[in-house]
């Protein structure tokens, strides 16, 4: 027979009883070694709320989260780090008399954000400080943008989140993460910052931040819920959508993001994985507070045993295809995996 005569060599991966796919799941070693996406502490991210007052304060819709005054910041962040969390993301509960429908506050040298991330600088902690860039902790109309007429106005937006960025590199911010998802703010803020000499400065971009019905706990925690007014819809994408997450991710790159985001998490799963397999980038991905809130309230009641669907939950993050993940979690996690 001639080799262009020969049956191609056609690999059989066999069945049953030959192949028994529960020999690898035997014992703990052997799982360890097969394990395929392994969650570390380094992959999480912490968001810090701090607020403008002594002390701490719980989010009553958040379970065991607090709100952190600047005289025990520095010990929540010293603890972080130990844990070796590798970044905290800080999120402020701007006083209300300090919110304008032209959001001054966002840019004042001196707000409750710039002087957290000098705190936080001056006590010498090594980890890695990430700052939202956007309007609504300060707007009395509780959006991301400055709002006209009921109209969210988005290159009026741009110039005031560039003054905001800037102030906050300023103060120490490491990476700056725009979740306010206006249309060409990557550009715009790239740009900007360069040129006031900050181009080192890492830009996360909230690029697939979808309108979704998960926030609710965090407005609550940064104060705008009773702010807002109508919804965030014509700014935040529409959650039935898939491919346009693509483009967004896109359009943020080629204007000079570092960075991408998916928000939220274990719902746009599948936006995650899409996008691990579409773009060069890194992925963050928000475990956001709905998320959270869930998971705390289902174990309190006993119905799921926290640890494990905490580390659970985190994994599928891992396996979708995200380098970070933001969630409220980072300290219980990060114990977990250390006593792991």
């Amino acid at each position: 027979m001639s080799d262009s005569e020969q049956t191609p060599f056609q690999p059989s991966f066999g069945s049953f009883p030959d192949v028994r796919m529960r020999r690898r799941r035997r014992t703990p070693f052997l799982r360890s070694m097969v394990r395929e996406h392994a969650l570390r502490v380094d992959h999480l991210v912490w968001p810090v709320f701090v607020q403008d007052q002594p002390g701490t304060t719980e989010v009553t819709s958040m379970p065991g989260v607090l709100r952190f005054g600047p005289d025990v910041l520095v010990d929540a962040v010293g603890e972080a780090q130990s844990l070796g969390i590798p970044a905290i993301a800080l999120f402020p509960e701007t006083p209300e008399d300090r919110k304008t429908p032209q959001c001054e506050e966002a840019w004042n040298p001196d707000n409750l954000v710039c002087r957290s991330l000098r705190t936080v600088r001056d006590a010498g902690i090594e980890i890695g400080l990430i700052t939202d860039v956007a309007l609504d902790p300060y707007n009395s109309d509780g959006h991301d943008g400055l709002v006209r007429d009921g109209k969210i106005l988005n290159d009026e937006t741009l110039e005031c989140l560039v003054r905001q960025a800037i102030c906050q590199a300023e103060a120490g911010a490491d990476v700056q993460a725009p979740s306010d998802m206006m249309d060409g703010r990557i550009g715009v803020l790239r740009q900007a910052l360069d040129e006031a000499g900050h181009q080192e400065q890492c830009l996360l971009s909230y690029a697939a931040k979808y309108a979704s019905a998960f926030y609710g706990p965090f407005r609550d925690a940064v104060g705008s819920a009773g702010r807002l007014k109508g919804d965030k819809r014509t700014y935040q994408m529409d959650p039935a959508n898939l491919q346009e997450a693509l483009q967004e991710a896109e359009l943020d790159l080629a204007e000079g993001a570092d960075f991408l985001m998916v928000k939220p998490g274990l719902p746009y799963l599948d936006v995650l994985h899409m996008l691990s397999r579409e773009v060069s980038a890194p992925l963050a991905v928000y475990q956001v507070s709905g998320e959270y809130a869930m998971l705390r309230t289902a174990a309190a009641q006993g119905v799921l045993e926290l640890d494990a669907c905490m580390l659970e939950s985190l994994t599928a993050f891992v396996r979708a295809g995200a380098s970070m993940i933001f969630t409220y979690f980072a300290p219980d996690a990060a114990r977990a995996l250390r006593g792991a």
